[in-house]
C-alpha cells in the first residue's frame, strides 16, 4: 500500500551510526537540539526503534530516558512521541485519557473514530497486555449514556464491509425519523447506524439523507445533539467522509484562536506523519485559506516549530 505520509524510511540507514549522533548531541555541556530533530524527523518509526536498540547496546542507557533528561517542554513531548511505536502510542493515549485527572473525551473520540477496525483490534489487545485491563470496561467506567454506547460499538471493530445496497434508503430514513422528523431525538438510531456501517456505505447514506431532509447529516447532528455525543457523532461522520479532511480540521482548530492546543497538534502530526499527512495537507489547503505549514510556522516557536515543520514536509502556499 502506497503511504501518503510525509516521513519515509531513510535509504542509507545505519542504526548504530544514528545512535552515535544522538549520543554526541546529548553528551557534555549543552544539547544539540538541532542534530536531534534533524535525525529523528528523517527516520521512519521502525528505524527509530532500531536506533533505540542500538543506543542501549552501545551505551548501556535508555535513549528515551536520555532524551527526557536533555530536552524539555513541548519539544520533548514531540520527540518522545516520535520515538514511541505507533501502537504503543495509541494505547498510552487512551490510557492517559481514561486514567488521568478527569476523562479526556477528545482523545477517546479522535482515536476510536479515526482508526481502522484492525487498528482498534490491535489497540484492545495491546491495552490488555500492557495494563492487564479491559479497555472496554475502563471506557465504560469513565463514560455514560449514548456517548458510551457508541464508544463500545467502535471498540467491537465489527463494521460491516462494503455497501449494503438495500439498506441505504432505510438507513437514511431511520436517521431522518430519529432526528429531524421527531420531537426530541432517538439517539440510539444514530449510534447504531453510524457505529456499524462501512465508510463507503455511510457516504451513500449521507447523500440519501440530504435528498430526504434537505440537510447534511452534520447539520442535523449539530442541531439535535450536544456535548460528547455530538462530538463523537460528528467525528464518525467526518471520518466516514474523509479521514484526512477530519484531521485537517482537527489541526486547524488546535491552532486557531488564542493559545494552541499542543497536545492535539503533537498527537495528529505524529500519528499521521507516516500515514496520510500529505493528504491532510491537501485538505487543509482546500478547507482553509492557508497552508498547514504556514499555520504551524505562525503558531509555534523554537526547536518545536522546526521539528513540526520537518514533519509537515513542505508548504502548499
Amino acid at each position: 500500500m502506497a503511504t501518503r505520509g510525509t516521513v519515509k524510511a531513510s535509504a542509507n540507514f545505519n542504526a548504530s551510526a544514528d545512535a552515535e549522533v544522538l549520543y554526541k548531541a546529548m553528551k557534555g555541556l549543552g544539547t544539540d537540539e538541532d542534530a536531534i530533530l534533524q535525525l529523528v524527523t528523517a527516520r521512519s518509526n521502525s528505524q527509530r526503534q532500531e536506533i533505540k536498540a542500538s543506543y542501549k547496546t552501545l551505551y548501556g542507557k535508555d535513549l528515551i530516558d536520555d532524551l527526557k533528561g536533555e530536552l524539555g517542554g513541548k519539544f520533548e513531548n514531540l520527540i518522545v512521541a516520535l520515538m514511541t511505536p505507533p501502537l504503543a502510542y495509541d494505547v498510552t493515549l487512551l490510557r492517559n485519557a481514561i486514567k488521568g485527572a478527569g476523562t479526556d473525551e477528545k482523545v477517546l473520540v479522535e482515536v476510536l473514530a479515526s482508526r481502522t477496525s484492525q487498528q482498534v483490534k490491535d489497540i484492545v489487545a495491546a491495552y490488555r497486555q500492557e495494563y492487564d485491563d479491559n479497555l472496554e470496561e475502563d471506557v465504560c467506567g469513565d463514560t455514560s449514556g449514548h456517548f458510551q454506547r457508541l464508544l463500545v460499538i467502535l471498540l467491537q471493530a465489527n463494521r460491516q464491509a462494503g455497501i449494503q445496497g438495500g439498506n441505504i434508503e432505510s438507513d437514511a430514513e431511520a436517521l431522518f425519523k430519529a432526528g429531524e422528523q421527531k420531537f426530541g431525538t432517538d439517539e440510539q438510531a444514530f449510534v447504531t447506524i453510524l457505529g456499524n456501517r462501512s465508510a463507503e456505505h455511510l457516504r451513500k447514506v449521507f447523500d440519501a439523507y440530504m435528498k430526504l431532509s434537505g440537510y447534511e447529516l452534520e447539520e442535523s447532528i449539530q442541531r439535535e445533539t450536544s456535548g460528547n455525543l455530538k462530538a463523537i457523532l460528528l467525528a464518525v461522520v467526518k471520518c466516514a467522509r474523509s479521514v484526512p479532511a477530519y484531521f485537517a480540521e482537527t489541526l486547524y482548530y488546535a491552532m486557531k484562536g488564542a493559545g494552541t492546543d499542543d497536545d492535539t497538534l503533537v498527537r495528529v502530526m505524529v500519528t499521521r506523519s507516516e500515514v496520510d499527512l500529505l493528504d491532510i495537507r491537501t485538505e487543509f489547503r482546500r478547507l482553509f485559506a492557508c497552508s498547514l505549514h504556514s499555520m504551524i510556522k505562525g503558531d509555534t516557536g523554537g526547536d518545536y516549530r522546526k521539528a513540526l515543520l520537518m514533519l509537515c514536509g513542505g508548504d502548499d502556499a
